[in-house]
């Protein structure tokens, strides 16, 4: 097995692949999300939405075993030491199953001070909520151990098979609940479905794994090697503990100062936004494991090419869909949803879709400084912010409903983009003028002219036909795109673009 090898053309190829993969979940998550809504009602959907946030909450327990098995592994392949990746892979999928049963214990534990004093839930849907995050518990362990064996594809860079096991697995989110309701089961027997449905996913990323290493065929364990583990999952831990706090707490503090169907006028425009996540976590799911590997071979200037060109990258590419949201965010929900959430969501919509843009940028620092072996810098910053989120967002929630929720959310996701970068200049080094060179100046200038033109087309435009003001946008982003390709990438961004379509995927051997 020769050493890893990091190209361009292969992260580009990768970053594309993600990207596809999690267009398709975008686009099923649109079609889907407005037709559980009618089945469930709106109650009933809070409550589903309140069970993915503690599901996500609770794969905390992996004490950073996941992102630590990828970071070590990729390094060991950077460094030519794979003979350490059996040991590396089933020392943390042992510590996963052990800390996931914990999980599922402590869930049920406190599942009726959750649904009894926590949550503002309807009395007649008490005992349906209870049922509901008890059948919840066995996935926590599942989707723990998942991620160790999905990570050791993501640490060769084998996103192709990744893709394969995680999109149809996270389709089914989408898809089963209506399956659920064709057949007429409540919550739990849908949360049983999708128990089922991510089992079985674990079981084909075991059989991909076996496929293409058949070393870990033997069952290899390392308290040395749990040491190394926990020493860098340990701050992932805290950031994993914090940081579904800071991603969940707005509809925690949501459903606990208004109400449930609050939480789903919130929900669903946060839940449509943040999909544009597919653009910077297609991105960064390739350049963590890049960029523990270049570490690992030392190679500190292309890590720092590597995080210019992504940040020009990023920027032009969610630049201009912030732009169109914040302009026709009313609109988009009116199309989508419907007048009711037009009405109450607009606002938040709008607040969430600048956050999404600053917390996209915020996350090539974060994949960067988790890369390069710093991961106690995210916990630290994630410490820092979460006293100051909670009293920002209680405040906000108390007197601006859902819109100071999204205004909150938006404070603190800026607040961390600025903390990653200051950090990321100081560990790496970097050049000030890394991120004031000529191509992003004039990708700043570019999107700043796009919002004006836009804005002022939006205000001449006022009282024409939808569909006419749509066209005028079309015409606007055509023009915007020509200029990108013809002034804001240069030979090399060009040339890697043309490469990543005309190869085939799969095609390239990364190992």
């Amino acid at each position: 097995m020769a050493n890893l090898e990091i190209k361009g053309s292969a992260l580009a190829r990768n970053a594309l692949l993600n990207f596809l993969g999690q267009g398709i979940l975008v686009l099923i998550g649109i079609v889907t999300i407005p037709v559980i809504i009618r089945g469930l009602g709106i109650d009933r959907f809070g409550l589903l939405s309140l069970a993915w946030v503690v599901l996500g909450y609770f794969t905390a327990f992996d004490l950073g075993m996941g992102r630590a098995t990828t970071k070590y592994i990729a390094e060991a392949l950077g460094k030519g030491n794979e003979g350490q990746v059996p040991e590396l892979l089933w020392t943390a999928v042992s510590i996963q199953g052990i800390f996931g049963l914990v999980g599922a214990l402590l869930l049920c534990m406190i599942t009726p001070f959750l649904v009894n004093r926590f949550l503002n839930i309807p009395p007649e849907l008490t005992a349906e909520a209870r049922n509901t995050f008890y059948m919840l518990a066995p996935a926590i362990p599942v989707a723990l151990i998942s991620s160790s064996f999905s990570g050791v594809l993501e640490a060769l860079q084998r996103f192709n098979l990744v893709n394969a096991v995680r999109v149809p697995s996270s389709a089914l989110t989408f898809l089963l609940p209506l399956a659920g309701l064709g057949l007429g089961l409540g919550l739990p027997g849908i949360v049983a479905l999708l128990l089922v449905a991510r089992f079985i996913a674990l079981l084909f990323l075991l059989a991909i794994d076996l496929r293409v290493l058949p070393q870990i065929r033997k069952f290899s364990a390392s308290f040395t090697i749990f040491y190394h583990l926990f020493a860098f999952g340990g701050w992932i831990t805290v950031s994993g503990i914090i940081g579904p706090v800071l991603v969940y707490l707005d509809r925690a503090l949501i459903g606990s100062l208004l109400t449930i169907a609050a939480v789903t006028f919130y929900t669903a425009p946060y839940e449509a936004v943040t999909r544009l996540w597919v653009i910077p976590v297609s991105l960064t799911l390739t350049l963590f494991p890049a960029f523990s590997t270049l570490e690992g071979g030392g190679d500190r200037h292309r890590i720092g090419v590597i995080f210019g060109r992504s940040i020009k990258y990023t920027l032009l590419a969610l630049g201009p869909i912030t732009v169109l949201l914040v302009l026709f965010a009313k609109e988009a929900l009116q199309i989508w949803l419907g007048g009711d959430f037009s009405r109450a969501s607009s606002t938040v919509l709008q607040f969430l879709t600048v956050g999404v843009l600053m917390n996209s940028l915020a996350q090539v620092s974060y994949a960067l400084v988790q890369g390069v072996g710093r991961p106690d810098l995210t916990a630290k910053f994630h410490l820092l912010e979460l006293p100051i989120y909670i009293a920002v967002a209680w405040f906000s929630i108390r007197h601006w409903g859902i819109a100071g929720a999204g205004a909150a959310w938006t404070f603190r996701v800026t607040l961390d983009a600025i903390l990653l970068f200051l950090a990321t200049f100081k560990i790496c080094r970097f050049p000030p003028g890394l991120l004031t060179t000529r191509d992003l100046k004039l990708s700043i200038l570019a999107l700043s002219l796009l919002a004006g033109i836009a804005f002022g087309t939006k205000i001449l435009a006022e009282g024409l036909p939808l569909s006419l003001q749509i066209f005028l946008f079309a015409a606007i982003l055509a023009l915007f795109s020509r200029v990108l390709w013809k002034n804001l990438l240069d030979e090399s961004d060009r040339g890697m673009i043309f490469k990543m379509v005309r190869r085939r995927p799969g095609s390239e051997k990364i190992l």
